[in-house]
């Protein structure tokens, strides 16, 4: 099974990453943060990537060191659990509806992070929740998983909608990206050999 474990503690928080590829979507996430526990559940059931995540973060100021320092651990788990890429799909879309919310995500697993995020939520807050922290935590996910990763929403009025509307498309793009490709299992999905 591919799986990764990852611990990052500094000065703001303390974190533990641990990942299976090859799971069932299972998840148990506890970062002190409400809304984002419920945005990685969801991350974890519609990527079937098994996902525990223990935050313990400098919430008394604001949430976010907590969300960009999971993304942080999360994407290095990620890249560590992948390996050398061979034999994955290594690209993943999807075009996730969710109510009024139609988002595209599409991502390429090139090694070459880049983010470009077309969302614009219409509140600040869900709940107590920054909405821009969802940038936030894409941001370093993206940059620490050598994610290429375009995330567009189309459609959308609610911003909860909206917000996780983004995290299970990534979430699906993710699922098919990171699989096995059977006609290629012994081959890295690159010209230049190597990603």
């Amino acid at each position: 099974m591919r799986s990764a474990q990852i611990s990052r503690k500094t000065a703001e928080t303390n974190i533990s990453v641990n990942i299976a590829l090859d799971g069932t979507g299972s998840y148990d996430n506890q970062t002190g943060v409400g809304f984002f526990d419920h945005m990685l559940d969801q991350l974890a059931r519609h990527s079937l990537i098994d996902m525990k995540i223990r935050c313990e973060g400098d919430l008394h100021i604001d949430d976010h060191h907590t969300v960009e320092d999971v993304g942080i651990a999360l994407g290095q788990a990620l890249s560590h659990a992948i390996g050398d890429k061979k034999g994955i799909r290594r690209y993943g879309a999807c075009l996730l509806p969710m109510d009024d919310a139609l988002v595209r995500a599409a991502l390429d697993l090139s090694g070459r992070p880049y983010l470009v995020w077309n969302m614009e939520l219409p509140t600040a807050k869900i709940g107590t929740f920054d909405t821009e922290l969802v940038r936030e935590f894409f941001q370093a996910l993206s940059t620490h998983g050598g994610i290429t990763l375009h995330v567009d929403a189309l459609h959308g009025i609610n911003s909860h909608h909206m917000a996780e509307a983004a995290f299970k498309a990534v979430a699906r793009a993710l699922r098919e990206a990171v699989e096995t490709d059977p006609r290629t299992a012994n081959a890295i999905p690159s010209t230049k050999g190597a990603l």
